[in-house]
């Protein structure tokens, strides 16, 4: 997790889109143990109980299970849990700014699937270097 916070939102809130972020990108899997609250206030530099009300938000959504004695673990299904709201979000909010831009530039499907097609070869020759 990065240790730069902003002034946008509260820390709790930040931690705990960190943590959804780990989970879609496949860095903490279903049944991984979430990093303790003491070593993440010390390793970032918050209170235990702004790490804990972070923790508890993932709690609360259903994506993280607390094991008694034992921790707080991604649940099953969490990341399918996440990836089904990301997706609603991105299309009430997103795309609809991304469609608009798509009319008023006069783009094509052909030219949006060609620059897909290309980006896509490009990260692929790039990940064989």
């Amino acid at each position: 997790m990065d240790g730069e916070w902003n002034d946008n939102q509260p820390i709790y809130r930040q931690l705990r889109d960190r943590v959804v972020a780990l989970i879609l990108d496949g860095m903490l899997k279903e049944g991984d143990p979430l990093p303790s609250v003491r070593n993440v206030a010390a390793e970032y530099r918050v209170n235990p109980i702004t790490v804990l009300k972070g923790y508890q938000q993932l709690v609360d959504e259903q994506l993280v299970e607390k094991r008694r004695g034992l921790g707080m673990f991604i649940k099953p299904g969490a990341r399918n849990l996440l990836l089904q709201g990301e997706r609603q979000k991105f299309l009430a909010e997103q795309w609809p700014r991304v469609v608009a831009t798509i009319q008023r530039l006069g783009l094509t499907l052909e030219e949006l699937l060609d620059s897909a097609n290309r980006r896509s070869t490009s990260d692929t020759t790039e990940e064989e270097r």
